[in-house]
């Protein structure tokens, strides 16, 4: 592992400790809710190191917490802990063992980030005030954010600010996105049921065929963004799921459509869901099926905080200096329910640079991406160095 600028040199000894912990994290992977043998895993360590730990919130959620000095003010510091539904093709030697599972987010490296930031920190303990640090499941969109927040995360662990990080794939090793306002859209996902009259494929007048009807909806809702929104409003309406059917000569009673949709702005995101609800009901009618539209929000749009931000920024400039904080690159619609954390407390999402080409540059959600063990110390020694400036 190369030497990067401001990583602590107590973080920097114990690297290969902590990348073992990353690798045995990615070749168990659990999807959202499942995190059992990860959050033991964090429990268990958290406890070694002398923090107070609460496991089970919001189900595998695990919040360790560590008390220095008399200082009022109290830190969270958020990592997430699930993996996702894919089948892993990197070849590595610490590959997933676990057919359709995979961490193709990186959230096995945020987690061990943060785990060798809370070992230095329990070493170290040079801060004054309540450190909260907060492993939460299920983020891909199960809400595992929003639920530790229902079984009252922030009242039983109350935080005046919270922070997270995420990796950023392209983006170069050692370079952080540390910026104010907007800086993840709102994710909602959407499910699209077609139920119309199903029957022989050699006799289609005698059916109520959902399959043509699927067709012309996926066709009308691209009409939405390029038709319907503003030019200068960014937004995503992508259909990731179209099911039907099971063989060539039968038409079925149903078809299904899982969307995603994206915005930066609540009032396109209210604009998008009363059009797409009108689409999708005249276009159903039209060919005589009916439509059933499930709409679950999963992430809000995620705003960082000013003051927050700016203590975010000063400890990464100090690390890395100035020219090494780069901008969100256009065309970005991530969501992270972090965001959730973010409208009940101030704070500040970070990026940090996860390597360009074929070191870190393999883009999230990936069946090829693996998150680059080169930036795990300087995380977790930003983490570190974050801690002890705000709780000085």
């Amino acid at each position: 592992m190369s030497n990067l600028p401001g990583v602590i040199p107590a973080i920097k000894q114990r690297e290969e400790q902590f990348i073992a912990v990353r690798h045995s994290i990615h070749a168990h992977p659990e999807l959202g809710f499942e995190e059992v043998a990860t959050s033991k895993l964090v429990a268990e360590s958290l406890r070694a190191w002398g923090y107070e730990v609460t496991a089970g919130i919001g189900g595998t959620g695990v919040v360790g917490q560590l008390r220095c000095g008399a200082g009022a003010r109290r830190l969270g510091i958020r990592a997430d802990m699930d993996a996702l539904p894919i089948h892993e093709d990197t070849g590595l030697p610490y590959a997933s063992k676990l057919p359709g599972k995979m961490h193709a987010c990186g959230h096995d490296g945020h987690t061990a980030i943060l785990l060798a930031a809370a070992r230095h920190l329990a070493d170290t303990r040079e801060f004054d005030g309540t450190l909260n640090l907060i492993f939460q499941p299920a983020e891909e969109g199960q809400g595992g954010a929003a639920r530790m927040m229902a079984e009252g995360l922030f009242e039983r662990f109350p935080c005046d600010a919270v922070f997270a990080l995420h990796n950023g794939p392209t983006l170069p090793v050692g370079s952080f996105i540390v910026q104010p306002g907007v800086l993840a859209a709102s994710a909602d996902i959407v499910t699209i049921k077609l139920t119309g009259k199903g029957g022989h494929g050699g006799m289609p007048h005698t059916c109520v065929d959902p399959i043509v009807a699927m067709a012309s909806i996926i066709l009308s809702l691209q009409t939405i963004v390029s038709r319907n929104l503003p030019p200068d409003q960014p937004a995503v309406v992508s259909i990731g799921s179209a099911q039907a059917g099971s063989a060539s000569n039968v038409i079925p009673d149903c078809a299904r459509l899982e969307l995603t949709v994206r915005t930066y702005n609540p009032a396109i995101q209210q604009q998008i869901e009363s059009r797409l609800r009108e689409l999708v009901s005249l276009q159903a009618q039209s060919f005589g099926v009916t439509a059933e539209i499930e709409w679950t929000p999963v992430t809000r749009v995620l705003v960082n905080t000013p003051e927050e931000t700016r203590i975010a920024r000063e400890v990464a400039e100090a690390m890395v200096g100035p020219q090494a904080i780069v901008p969100l690159p256009a065309g970005a619609m991530g969501g992270d329910d972090f965001s959730w954390m973010l409208e009940k407390v101030p704070g500040c999402y970070v990026v940090l640079g996860n390597g360009v080409g074929s070191k870190g540059g393999c883009m999230i959600h990936n069946p090829g991406y693996d998150f680059n063990d080169e930036i795990l110390s300087l995380g977790a020694s930003y983490w570190a160095r974050l801690a002890e400036t705000y709780l000085r």
